[in-house]
């Protein structure tokens, strides 16, 4: 019984670790990160009064006239001349008509807080503002054309419609004078995509060849989205040459000039944040060569993703058109799976980074989805895929329980054998194995269950984390998002006194009540089996609730209600099946024990 128990104690420690190096060693590591990256960020700006952005790969694209930072956004959208209204069931802003450039989009769905009065996210924001965010779409000649080419001071002519709405798209228009007439049409959809379908005519007596290009620009991160981590990224985004391409903006902020290059045919590339992303998306069928890079202009950090496609040839009297799409907006994953199957866009659900682990994650959320669909509210969902999973496993489980209700039967002979050999450790253990053979008993059948949890476990903690379904998804009574912890503390005697929880406070020290109960559960978990004969272990074991409760106070609330009915699931399951197997079973003992002790304890105190 030894042997089980220091192997389940050794998987045990390691969970804790690993929770540990999470919460006091990554955690502190991100929040100085985020502090820096903030404390530069505004430093830069302040010192600096802007950026323009980086230059694009061959050829280079022209940079944006620098303005002047930290203005208003609304003072920023007046400043920057005339706009063409955006107006979606999902999205509203505005098109700067002046550079054709997408700058101005604030997400209708979303609210910066579980709050619906606050204010809706915004995704791109224009030059001027503290955090210069768009999408760019364009032509660019060869180094020795002397053809103009639009940029972004061009003054594009509205030619047709008057709001950029699905089902009315709006047409722009601009001649360069030397004979090339571009048209540029753009329309979007109920969702957040943008179709940008342009058109050059050559009416000079010369052919013209000329590579459509698009970008996005990222001038400078806000520290809340600056940071990446084994559960989430944040930064470059994309799919080309058959896998995803993942880049933080760390890899590449102190590398100005040494952009990442792919080429590919199909694909995309765009810059994410947690739940949001502005991508720009090519033509499937045509090649193109796409670039992630960083330049640091004037102090501050541009990220910029982009792409170039192959040359086109315009004879004199010619025409040609390519059709490109811009996607801005939140990363729903039946929405990016819907444009990936319609628009044929190779890999667009790589948009959300399920992790190494994906073979786990990807069915986890689509249970937990359908799960959701059936009853409406994901807490729910949560507590339906937990007896899934129970009743997955459940042949395995019932062996392992069964195997260890065997074990707690043949204890008293182990412990016989244990006094017998105590000074011969090689035979003690050739007796262990032996007796093991005969009652047909495994010495690590206890571990499975802990075993079979930690993917489980892993696979919904990156879910509750990268999908934007789970933000602000409530459950009952406090729990208002299942993606943020238990807002509950124990230090207010969870919000009966009135005063607010310091900032300085630790956050693990402000524990909530649904840890408190996965505690609890987890405690009558212990209490089901008898405690170790060794007294090291059986405190260690004693404090292990104690210390996961601690540690999980942090994590989201969807989480701690699945460890805590899982753990209820698992005390009733151990409980039937070792009545079953005619085992031994210490629940109610060791909980009288308990009391007892507690009462001794108290007793002297009382009296003095």
């Amino acid at each position: 019984m030894n042997e089980n128990k220091n192997l389940l104690l050794a998987v045990v420690l390691c969970a804790a670790v690993f929770i540990g190096w999470e919460y006091f060693v990554v955690q502190p590591q991100l929040k100085s990160e985020q502090a820096r990256i903030a404390q530069q960020t505004e430093l830069s700006h302040k010192t600096k009064g802007g950026t323009a952005h980086p230059a694009a790969r061959a050829p280079k694209l022209a940079a944006p006239t620098p303005t002047t930072a930290h203005l208003s956004r609304a003072e920023a959208l007046r400043q920057s001349g005339t706009r063409i209204t955006i107006d979606t069931p999902t999205v509203d802003g505005s098109l700067l008509l002046k550079g054709a450039r997408f700058d101005d989009l604030r997400l209708k769905k979303y609210r910066e807080t579980v709050d619906p009065k606050s204010p809706e996210i915004a995704l791109l924001a224009p030059q001027g503002t503290d955090y210069p965010y768009y999408a760019v779409f364009g032509w660019v000649a060869p180094p020795d054309s002397n053809q103009p080419m639009p940029d972004n001071a061009t003054a594009w002519t509205l030619a047709g419609g008057s709001e950029l709405s699905p089902g009315h798209p709006v047409t722009l228009r601009w001649e360069n004078g030397h004979g090339l007439v571009f048209t540029r049409q753009i329309a979007v959809d109920d969702q957040y995509m943008f179709t940008v379908s342009d058109t050059v005519a050559n009416k000079s007596d010369s052919k013209v060849t000329l590579y459509p290009y698009a970008y996005v620009v990222r001038d400078g991160v806000p520290a809340s989205e600056a940071h990446s981590s084994w559960y989430i990224h944040q930064g470059f985004v994309g799919y080309a040459d058959g896998s995803a391409k993942y880049t933080k903006y760390s890899d590449l902020k102190d590398k100005p000039d040494q952009p990442q290059t792919f080429h590919s045919t199909g694909g995309w590339v765009g810059i994410t944040d947690k739940y949001w992303m502005a991508a720009v998306i090519p033509p499937q069928s045509q090649k193109y060569e796409s670039s992630y890079a960083a330049s640091n202009l004037n102090g501050t950090v541009a990220y910029q993703s982009d792409y170039r496609l192959a040359a086109h040839d315009i004879a004199p009297g010619g025409t040609t058109t390519v059709t490109q799409h811009l996607f801005a907006g939140a990363k729903v994953v039946k929405i990016l799976q819907s444009y990936q199957k319609k628009l044929g866009i190779q890999g667009f659900d790589f948009a959300i980074d399920w992790g190494w682990f994906s073979v786990i994650t990807r069915p986890m959320f689509w249970l937990l989805d359908e799960f959701y669909t059936l009853v409406g509210n994901f807490g729910i969902a949560i507590l339906l895929l937990t007896v899934t999973v129970k009743l997955i496993f459940f042949p395995l489980a019932n062996a392992s329980y069964a195997s260890m209700s065997r074990m707690k039967k043949v204890q008293p002979e182990m412990t016989r054998i244990r006094e017998r050999f105590a000074d011969d450790r090689a035979r003690q253990q050739q007796e262990m194995m032996e007796l093991y053979k005969r009652e047909k008993v495994n010495p690590v059948s206890g571990c499975l269950p802990m075993l079979i949890q930690v993917p489980v476990f892993y696979a919904l903690y990156k879910v509750l984390y990268v999908t934007i379904e789970m933000r602000h998804a409530p459950f009952f009574g406090w729990i208002h998002d299942l993606s943020a912890p238990d807002p509950t503390s124990i230090l207010n005697l969870f919000g009966l006194l009135s005063y607010q929880i310091p900032h300085f406070i630790p956050a693990f020290l402000s524990i909530g009540i649904w840890p408190i109960l996965m505690g609890i559960t987890q405690w009558l978990q212990t209490k089901l089996n008898p405690a170790p004969t060794d007294p090291i272990q059986a405190r260690m074991f004693a404090f292990m609730p104690l210390i996961f409760t601690f540690m999980l106070a942090t994590f989201p609330a969807g989480l701690v209600i699945y460890w805590t009915w899982n753990n209820l699931l698992s005390v009733t399951q151990q409980y039937f099946i070792m009545r079953r197997q005619g085992a031994p079973v210490h629940l109610f003992e060791n909980l009288k024990l308990f009391a007892s002790k507690r009462r001794e304890k108290s007793e002297p105190a009382a009296g003095e």
